[in-house]
């Protein structure tokens, strides 16, 4: 599944490519979106923005209509010039979104909805998010809180929950784990207030590491530029660890199979 820093990148593309622009054509093989388009049609609005929300892509147009869409593990979006070859099969298309100078195109896309600003604001899943790891006006604050909340839950499965704080997916969880020192099978009620502070400072600062312009195509969190080198634990399961030698651990949380990876000696359970 994209991680945040891969949608925020993705928001960021199409809203460079699109605002400001006129919808010329709109097209999709989704029933509901067709339904939408016919009786208040998508041509001649405007795109006045794109937003990353999260996992969340939030395309906004003139006259109240958002599209929200959710990549999940296998959607995408990709930005041609008119005429331009397309780099997927055309049968993977689920949704088109064209101007006379662009066109983006949704594929595989799983989860893509119209809404109005009062229907977004309803919508479960969208509004519960916690703080947006890569907003502005992001609530460290707030973000912290709301892991000590989830006191119960063992870490690793607190930094995906989504309604703790907005972004974090399998890699990053793992990665923010090994740089503060705790192991992800833990439970949050045995950290202390500087261990919740210390993951929330560390998350952002991954997530923003990855989005700053010129940092590349492929997820950093060593510094190393060398792809070989760019991760100290996520699937690294048997290799050495970058800091002490021993090796690396993989292992699944109970309560939903995800894996998560660490250092033996450098997160210890205790």
């Amino acid at each position: 599944m994209p991680e945040g820093d891969t949608i925020f990148r993705t928001a960021r593309t199409l809203d460079r490519a699109l605002a400001g622009q006129a919808v010329t054509r709109f097209d999709s093989v989704l029933p509901k979106l067709e339904r939408v388009d016919y009786d208040t049609p998508l041509a001649g609005r405007i795109v006045d923005r794109v937003e990353a929300r999260g996992k969340w892509v939030v395309m906004y147009f003139s006259g109240d209509l958002i599209l929200l869409t959710h990549m999940r593990m296998s959607g995408s979006w990709h930005i041609y010039r008119p005429g331009e070859n397309w780099q997927v099969a055309r049968g993977r298309m689920r949704m088109v979104v064209e101007t006379a100078e662009m066109v983006a195109v949704g594929f595989d896309v799983p989860v893509a909805e119209f809404h109005t600003a009062a229907s977004l604001a309803r919508r479960e899943g969208f509004t519960g998010l916690g703080p947006d790891l890569l907003a502005a006006d992001f609530d460290a604050e707030k973000a912290r809180a709301n892991l000590g909340a989830r006191g119960e839950v063992e870490v690793g499965l607190a930094l995906l929950d989504q309604r703790v704080m907005a972004g974090i997916g399998n890699a990053f969880k793992s990665e923010i784990a090994f740089a503060c020192g705790v192991n992800p099978f833990r439970r949050v009620a045995t950290l202390s207030g500087e261990q919740l502070a210390e993951l929330v400072a560390v998350a952002r600062k991954y997530l923003l590491a990855n989005v700053t312009e010129g940092s590349g195509h492929f997820r950093r969190t060593t510094g190393s530029l060398d792809r070989e080198e760019n991760l100290w634990v996520y699937r690294r399961t048997g290799k050495p660890c970058r800091r002490c030698g021993a090796a690396i651990q993989a292992g699944r949380h109970v309560a939903d199979g995800r894996v998560s990876f660490w250092c033996p000696e450098c997160q210890r359970a205790s």
